[in-house]
């Protein structure tokens, strides 16, 4: 590298810390307030920077809004990218319920952002719903291919993938009812364990076939 190109790549790693702390400000108001209810200048202080400033990397409050979707979807496609037909069902569900109550756990302001978003109509979500849509028959693809095979038992695919990610986003969704009803959340560690262990259990015993099924 040469002495020129340093302080570029310096600028260029400052620049995107800026932007990933732009957009953790931006989630977390959003979370709360919604697009209308959240505003630039708040985000501003928030992220420690001017309004100029973040105009700057984000030309409108749409702009950022969207760019907090591409980043949380981003973390979704991980487990997503879990099911398909070349590895075991058994293996792709388990790890899947355990990465998305990871994200439960760890990035509960997005998954509510997301619910916030759907539930109001999705009116600017149109484009990020029409690819859900295409990965949604990918997917459903990949577990027909697992039942034809006999390794899962006969379910309707789409209906399987929105019992999993309604099943794991619902500690996220609604960890204050979690937490005023059992009195713990995904941030104890024993009862993450025990949110793991049981949904797969439970999951994985309707679905996986029996010894002596036909």
């Amino acid at each position: 590298m040469t002495s020129s190109s340093r302080p570029a790549t310096a600028r260029a790693r400052a620049s995107e810390a800026r932007r990933q702390t732009i957009l953790d400000a931006a989630l977390s108001l959003f979370s709360q307030f919604g697009l209308h209810g959240a505003s630039l200048d708040a985000i501003a202080e928030l992220a420690g920077v001017s309004k100029t400033n973040l105009l700057y990397h984000y030309a409108s409050k749409e702009t950022l809004y969207l760019a907090v979707f591409e980043r949380i979807l981003q973390s979704w496609l991980v487990p997503m990218d879990l099911i398909c037909a070349t590895t075991p069902p058994e293996t792709a569900i388990r790890r899947y319920i355990e990465l998305k109550l990871e994200l439960a756990r760890d990035q509960p302001q997005a998954s509510r952002l997301y619910c916030l978003e759907v539930i109001q109509g999705a009116p600017l979500l149109g484009k990020v719903l029409a690819d859900q849509r295409r990965m949604m028959a990918e997917k459903s693809r990949a577990v027909q291919h697992w039942i034809d095979s006999g390794q899962l038992s006969p379910v309707d695919p789409y209906h399987l993938i929105y019992l999993l990610w309604s099943t794991t986003q619902h500690y996220a969704d609604f960890a204050v009812q979690i937490q005023a009803i059992s009195g713990q959340d995904l941030s104890d560690p024993d009862f993450f364990a025990a949110s793991v262990d049981n949904v797969q259990r439970i999951v994985l015993g309707g679905l996986l076939p029996r010894a002596g099924d036909a």
